[in-house]
C-alpha cells in the first residue's frame, strides 16, 4: 500500500507539472484514455471531462460528447509517467433533489470503503500570490491558485452501498471510518496528516481499508 501511495504522489506531481506549462488545470487539458459506455463498448483517444456538466469530450478525428448517462467509468493517462485517474458514473443527487448519474474520480477503496471526490475550479479569494509554474502548489495535494481561481475539492466515502458526502471536518471524518479513533489518530499525527487535504485523506482511507483487512 505504501508502495501504492508512492507512486501515486508521483504521479500526480508529474501532472501538476504538465499543468503549469500549459497554465491550465486538468479539466481544460486533453489526456490519453479510454472511454467505457453503457453498451459495453470502449472508445479511446484524447479525452476531456467537465463535472461541472457532468459530460466526457472524446478528440479523435472529430470531437464526441457523452454524458454520464451513457458512461460506465473513464479513465485517463498521465503523460510522463502513465499513472491512471479513473472516474465513475454514479447515481447522486448533487442538488440534493432527484438522483442522477454524475461523475466521481475514485482516489482510494477497498474491501469496506472508497474515497472519491469531484474537483471544481472556485475564484480565490485567500489572496495567495506565491506560485509554483502556474499554481501555488501541486493542485491534487494542497492549496493552488491560478489567475485568481483555484482548483477545489468536494469529498465523498462509498460505504455501504452509498454514497455520502464529506463535510470535511475533522470529527466527522471519525464518524465516516468507525471502529479506530485511536488508531487513526495517532496515524494522522505520527505522519502529520490532515483532515482536510486531498492526499491526507488518501492515505488515511488506505490505512483505514488496511485496518479493516
Amino acid at each position: 500500500m505504501k508502495r501504492t501511495i508512492l507512486t501515486l504522489g508521483f504521479m500526480l506531481l508529474s501532472l501538476v507539472c504538465v499543468l503549469a506549462q500549459n497554465n491550465q488545470f486538468p479539466s481544460q487539458i486533453w489526456h490519453k484514455g479510454n472511454i467505457y459506455l453503457n453498451d459495453g463498448s470502449t472508445v479511446s483517444g484524447l479525452i476531456k471531462y467537465d463535472l461541472d456538466n457532468n459530460l466526457v469530450q472524446l478528440q479523435t478525428e472529430t470531437v464526441d460528447t457523452f454524458t454520464a448517462s451513457n458512461v460506465s467509468n473513464f479513465e485517463i493517462y498521465d503523460e510522463i509517467f502513465g499513472g491512471v485517474r479513473k472516474f465513475y458514473s454514479l447515481p447522486y443527487a448533487i442538488n440534493g433533489q432527484y438522483e442522477t448519474p454524475t461523475f466521481f474520480e475514485v482516489l482510494t477503496e477497498g474491501n469496506d470503503i472508497a474515497l472519491l471526490c469531484r474537483e471544481y475550479i472556485a475564484t480565490d479569494t485567500r489572496g495567495m500570490n506565491n506560485s509554483w509554474g502556474a499554481y501555488g502548489m501541486n493542485p491534487f495535494w494542497g492549496p493552488q491558485t491560478y489567475s485568481g481561481y483555484r482548483l477545489a475539492f468536494n469529498y465523498y466515502f462509498f460505504k455501504n452501498g452509498r454514497l455520502e458526502r464529506y463535510s470535511l471536518k475533522r470529527k466527522d471524518l471519525f464518524a465516516m471510518l468507525p471502529g479506530y479513533d485511536d488508531e487513526i489518530n495517532l496515524y494522522m499525527k505520527k505522519n502529520r496528516l490532515e483532515h482536510d487535504k486531498r492526499g491526507d485523506l488518501l492515505r488515511i482511507t488506505a490505512y483505514y481499508n488496511d485496518l479493516q483487512n
